[in-house]
């Protein structure tokens, strides 16, 4: 169960909250706060898994509330503009739902609230079979066996998922290869991560998936061909 709280300058905003809440399943709307300063002073006592927050608030906005928190909790915003999407997204927001909030919309957001909860709660992650990409102001659900390679790009890189769209993320290598089952993937160059299922044939330094060619990279040959004659 996610325990969660809603902070909003608007009544009437929280009653819509509430009323949502109630309506969807594996949530607990435990407070509303119409003053971020209570909020803040509540979190210090009982901290939550969820925190529906408004952006533009006159005490201290949204942005700068979520800035201040000591511990990490999931974020949903809720506001009535879509210019703050860029802000949540580098918040690591779970979701950005604009006023006026409808049910199928809410549910979405929660249903993401509970995967990715589900996800960071589990103790045993070698049997993790997707991911969580913070992607297009959002947080994107990725099963593992779908990703056909991976890209670097400068801070960027871009995740090819068998029929699905190209997801370009803002994450270096390095972090990427950390979320990744390590049985799994492997980094064969700076710029590339592929996955072993999905290697057909290897030519001099060069693997082959499909009609690409991805080149080994010289401080990566003694790891991939350790681990591919094995």
């Amino acid at each position: 169960m996610i325990n969660a709280i809603a902070i909003d300058d608007e009544p009437l905003a929280l009653t819509v909250i509430e009323s949502l809440c109630n309506k969807s399943e594996g949530i607990t709307l435990q407070k509303t706060f119409t003053q971020p300063s209570e909020a803040l002073k509540y979190l210090q006592k009982y901290p939550v898994d969820l925190i529906f927050c408004d952006i533009q608030m006159p005490a201290i906005t949204g942005i700068n509330l979520v800035k201040s928190l000591k511990q990490k909790t999931m974020i949903i915003f809720t506001t009535a503009f879509s210019e703050y999407a860029a802000v949540s997204y580098e918040l690591n927001a779970i979701d950005y739902l604009l006023k006026p909030i409808n049910l199928k919309r809410f549910t979405q957001a929660i249903n993401k609230a509970q995967e990715y909860f589900d996800y960071i709660n589990k103790k045993d992650r070698s049997k993790d079979k997707n991911i969580f990409i913070r992607a297009d102001f959002s947080l994107v659900k990725i099963p593992l066996e779908d990703i056909l390679y991976i890209e670097g790009l400068a801070d960027y890189l871009k995740i090819y998922i068998k029929n699905r769209k190209t997801v370009v993320a803002r994450m270096p290598m390095k972090d990427m290869m950390e979320k990744l089952n390590s049985v799994d993937f492997i980094r064969v160059h700076r710029s590339f991560i592929l996955p072993f299922s999905k290697i057909e044939a290897v030519r001099g330094n060069t693997i082959i998936i499909g009609n690409k060619e991805f080149p080994i990279g010289r401080t990566y040959i003694e790891e991939f061909f350790s681990r591919y004659s094995s």
